[in-house]
């Protein structure tokens, strides 16, 4: 038994040490970039995309095609590089786990994602009266998907959009130790 737990000790440090890995990497990205206006425009982009998601989603085989593509493949494009670089901006308060956290980065993110998760279960319920509603419509099946997906994707993305919109400007000193570290 004290072998098995010796074995999973290690695996859990070396999974750390990979998670350092990356959240090295990842601090020392957009530098520039790393204010509360950046991160805000970055959440409204987030937003819009997956408005436009949902718009697709609502569209899709009552609309020409072209409307459909524009909302669903539109809005994945803006949600989804959006969200991409807001994830990088908001750094490691943005991860599942880290143990660089301090107690207010902790409650900053455990906060956010409440919200988000609170906000997720909502969404979840619209989806499911969605499919309700036009389950009896023409493809009232995939319709009913499409708009679980686009308010699931939604609600995915809430926690990060909350950070960026809400965390301060970064600190420089956050990242001295970052750049002493790096090959650079």
């Amino acid at each position: 038994m004290s072998e098995k737990r010796g074995r999973l000790a290690a695996y859990w440090e070396r999974q750390l040490e990979r998670l350092e890995e990356v959240e090295r990497k990842r601090a020392l990205r957009l530098p520039g970039w790393r204010t509360r206006k950046r991160r805000r425009t970055l959440s409204v982009l987030v937003v819009a995309g997956d408005l436009l998601l949902i718009s697709g989603a609502v569209f899709f085989k009552t609309a020409p095609d072209l409307v459909f593509l524009v909302g669903w493949f539109g809005g994945s494009l803006l949600a989804g590089g959006a969200h991409y670089l807001l994830r990088i901006l908001t750094g490691k308060m943005s991860g599942g786990f880290s143990t660089r956290l301090d107690e207010r980065e902790r409650e900053w993110r455990h906060r956010a994602t409440f919200v988000s998760y609170q906000v997720l279960v909502a969404l979840m319920v619209v989806a499911v009266f969605y499919a309700l509603i036009v389950s009896g419509t023409e493809d009232g099946g995939g319709r009913g998907a499409m708009m679980g997906a686009a308010l699931l994707v939604t609600g995915t993305t809430l926690a990060a959009v909350i950070l960026g919109w809400s965390l301060p400007d970064d600190d420089p000193e956050d990242f001295q130790d970052f750049e002493e570290v790096s090959p650079t």
